[in-house]
């Protein structure tokens, strides 16, 4: 696989003019080693989509921000505000972590994260950590690790609002206030999505589910961030978010005579609460400490007459310490206590999962010569022990050249589905483990950045459905089949991108190459293309801006069926008005394109928005 990798690079570089990178020598991230590091220190591949990009982006969610500025495909049952998953470098949405402000939301029992339990009105900034992450986070970072920073309050005072209308009976409105004064620092805000969409299913669709009304969405969120400094060098800080999803779909129910119903109001609710009191400071030069306590929420409650619920709560508490240790560089040791409690009404009891954990993570740079490396111990009550690590390090052949290299091992705990379902569930799964590893070279100049990652990623005891009688447990509800560790997979590919700067124009091109296989079958794993493109011109100039992208997917695999390739072209242009005010214009899907994001369902066609915006200091 490298060397078919290898072969299509030159090909594909001539067509690039640079990276989807959007760092420089100092950016600093927190993701790559769960403290501040510049990222030009890091063996790992982590993409930074800042706030100046998400303000200017045409994405109508994060899940949809994702694929067009860090290259992973998109799969949505439906258009915006329904339920999506991202795949990193291949690996399914439950091979992901997602963190909100270090706290980690998502179902314990469907064994998946929120992506959109955020706006992106309240995000300053998104952390893409792409490859093994759970030497540093634990379960379930096989493909990754997605962490979303919430605004935080800045030198003086700042407001920002908006509103904007646009097709479908689409509104979003939003506003928030970021402040320091002295020792305090604050920052609020609140959000409102409204959208009367299209029906998610396509006529004809393979179960009969189809209903031609409307399903919409609704996303109401507020988020608070406080910080106190009682020292120079310390902050005591609390962070608070509440996000409430209404979004319709299309199923069907089925009647005492067994006639199948596909008339009720089907509803996707979910709440999703996050609560975090964290202390950080520097005990001496070089030495950091931190404490954490946290909480999470996610309650799912859909269905139409009849309704299942799954509800999540997530407490963790830890510590850890960050020490400059010299020549050896920043040695960071962290303990975690977590304790995941779950309820379902298909399993009918709360059931629970008590996790400890320690990391031992050591980074540094000498001369042209940078390292990274973790250990990482889980001790769970449901699935017992594991250990996880990471390798890496990096060399600058030129100033603005660097060689990376990285391999780590991964796993995803079974989810409470998969131990406990009626019928399925089987308590003795093991967790699925992971080895990866990746080679990248970066170029990063003034005005040209450009970047080629090449990875292999084998995945095995994925957890699936065993048909076979003899493996499942001999109660009678197991009849049918059972969860088991039954499959392996295969996750090979690379990516080519870059950015290029001239003048007031700014050009960025992605290519993503993907061998995602079931190592037993030799089958391509669902919904997931071999390759995906992305191309995006911006100009900016002293009142007006404007800027096109194109996305295209490839044709993949979903439920026997093979989705057609799409290809979407997004159009913008911004006027400022005043000083704090800008007017600003989308056209998304400007070729209403037919879309299909899963098997029959069925995405928006052309869309405009017209919005204004204020952002100013008070």
């Amino acid at each position: 696989m490298f060397q078919r990798v290898l072969c299509r690079a030159p090909i594909a570089a001539a067509v690039l003019i640079s990276t989807s990178l959007p760092l420089h020598a100092e950016t600093i991230v927190v993701t790559g080693v769960r403290e501040p590091l510049s990222v030009e220190r890091l063996a790992a591949d982590v993409v930074v989509i800042d706030a100046d990009t998400i303000r200017a982006s045409t994405a109508d969610s994060v899940a949809d921000l994702l694929r067009r500025e860090a290259g992973m495909q998109l799969s949505r049952n439906g258009g915006p505000g329904h339920s999506s998953g991202v795949f990193i470098r291949g690996a399914f949405s439950g091979q992901t972590v997602v963190l909100v402000d270090g706290v980690r939301i998502g179902s314990a029992t469907l064994g998946q994260p929120s992506f959109d339990a955020v706006p992106l009105s309240q995000i300053e900034r998104i952390e893409v950590l792409r490859g093994p992450g759970s030497s540093l986070y634990g379960a379930d970072a096989i493909g990754g690790v997605v962490q979303i920073f919430t605004q935080r309050g800045d030198a003086g005072t700042q407001v920002d609002a908006a509103a904007a209308v646009g097709g479908y009976g689409s509104r979003a409105l939003s506003g928030g206030v970021r402040s320091r004064q002295g020792a305090w620092d604050l920052a609020a805000g609140l959000s409102h999505e409204r959208s009367d969409g299209v029906s998610t299913l396509r006529p004809g669709d393979q179960f009969g589910n189809h209903n031609p009304d409307r399903d919409g969405y609704q996303l109401d969120a507020a988020h608070a961030r406080i910080g106190f400094a009682p020292a120079a060098g310390h902050r005591i800080g609390l962070t608070l978010l509440r996000s409430r999803q209404d979004a319709q779909y299309d199923a069907s129910e089925y009647l005492p005579d067994f006639s199948q119903d596909n008339t009720p109001d089907f509803r996707d609710r979910l709440d999703t609460e996050l609560a975090a009191l964290d202390w950080r400071g520097t005990l001496r030069p070089g030495l950091v400490a931190s404490l954490r306590a946290q909480r999470s929420v996610d309650d799912s409650r859909s269905g139409g007459n009849s309704i299942d619920v799954f509800t999540t709560t997530r407490r963790q508490v830890g510590g850890q310490l960050a020490w400059a240790s010299g020549m050896l560089g920043q040695l960071v040791v962290a303990l975690e206590h977590s304790d995941d409690r779950a309820f379902a009404t298909p399993i009918g009891r709360n059931v629970e999962r008590r996790t400890g954990a320690a990391v031992l993570a050591l980074s540094g740079d000498a001369g042209i010569w940078s390292w990274q490396g973790e250990l990482r111990r889980d001790d769970s009550s449901d699935y017992g022990g594991v250990s996880t690590g990471r390798l890496g390090g990096g060399m600058r052949l030129l100033p603005q050249l660097k060689l990376r290299a990285l391999a780590g091992t991964t796993f995803r705990a079974p989810s409470f589905n998969d131990l406990y379902f009626p019928g399925y569930g089987v308590e003795t799964l093991q967790p699925e483990r992971g080895r990866s590893a990746e080679l990248g070279l970066v170029w990063r100049s003034a005005d040209t950045e450009a970047a080629l990652t090449v990875f292999r990623n084998r995945v095995r005891d994925l957890i699936g459905y065993e048909g076979d009688r003899s493996f499942c447990p001999p109660d009678p509800a197991y009849d049918f089949g059972c969860a088991r560790n039954i499959r392996r997979a295969q996750l090979d590919g690379s990516t080519l991108s870059g950015l290029q700067r001239l003048g007031a124009w700014q050009l960025k091109a992605q290519l993503d190459f993907l061998t995602a296989r079931d190592e037993t079958t030799g089958a391509r794993l669902s919904r997931r293309a071999a390759h995906q493109e992305t191309l995006s011109a911006d100009w900016t100039g002293a009142a007006w801006s404007a800027g096109a992208s194109v996305l295209h997917l490839g044709a993949r695999p979903d439920s026997g069926k093979q989705l057609a390739a799409e290809t979407t072209l997004d159009l913008k242009a911004a006027w400022t008005l005043a000083a704090g005010w800008t007017l600003q214009a989308r056209l998304l899907n400007a070729t209403d394109r037919d879309t299909e994001p899963a098997r029959d369902y069925q995405g928006l066609g052309r869309q405009a928005w017209l919005g204004l915006r204020y952002e100013g200091g008070l």
